[in-house]
């Protein structure tokens, strides 16, 4: 029976790494059907460029009509989740990482900009006398609630919620929760402004 599972897995991956870079309409289109049988949950009109590798599919959610750029990775695994809500634009290199214990929930209407980081947990590093690599991770939630704009090479780290509507600027380093409709920016993000509220 071991043998047998190796080989579907080995199977797998060989298929995904062929999957992964087909060029051009005909690579969106495969992808887009290959995952939608793969992820626990997938909906219409999702487009994987070249180079998407989600890791654990069978806890990634996605809805509809969102859009992944070159080279995303997705990382869940059997103690974690990914969800991802409708319309959402990731682009190139963004890593949206929940693997250890915890979860990433992005809302609908998100854009994520290039190089972006969203790690759920951490490495624990209470010991000095312990090899941080030996320690394990500890257990976190990112949430992204709608209409959120996260900009270029910003990390998003464990225990964060980004509120509605809030605009994270290029670069930055969340470490604390975020209000709606808040303009940060920084390393750590700090306040910038409030967004004017159409009535």
């Amino acid at each position: 029976m071991g043998i047998i599972f190796l080989l579907i897995r080995e199977l797998k991956d060989w298929i995904e790494y062929i999957i992964r870079d087909i060029p051009g309409g005909i690579g969106n289109f495969t992808r887009g059907h290959y995952y939608k049988l793969r992820l626990r949950e997938s909906s219409e009109n999702n487009r994987f460029e070249a180079g998407i590798r989600i890791e654990f599919p069978r806890n990634v959610f996605l809805k509809s009509n969102s859009y992944f750029g070159i080279n995303c990775k997705i990382y869940a695994c059997d103690l974690s989740k990914v969800k991802i809500g409708s319309n959402a634009s990731i682009n190139s290199n963004v890593m949206i990482n929940a693997r250890g214990k915890g979860s990433i929930i992005i809302g609908n209407n998100v854009l994520i900009g290039p190089n972006v980081v969203l790690r759920s947990n951490n490495h624990t590093f209470k010991s000095s006398k312990i090899p941080i690599i030996s320690q394990g991770m500890t257990k976190g939630e990112i949430v992204v609630g709608n209409d959120v704009w996260i900009g270029s090479n910003a990390v998003i780290l464990p225990n964060c919620n980004i509120g509605d509507g809030a605009i994270i600027g290029a670069g930055a380093v969340v470490t604390s929760d975020i209000e709606p409709y808040t303009v940060v920016g920084g390393i750590p993000a700090r306040f910038i402004k409030k967004r004017e509220l159409e009535l």
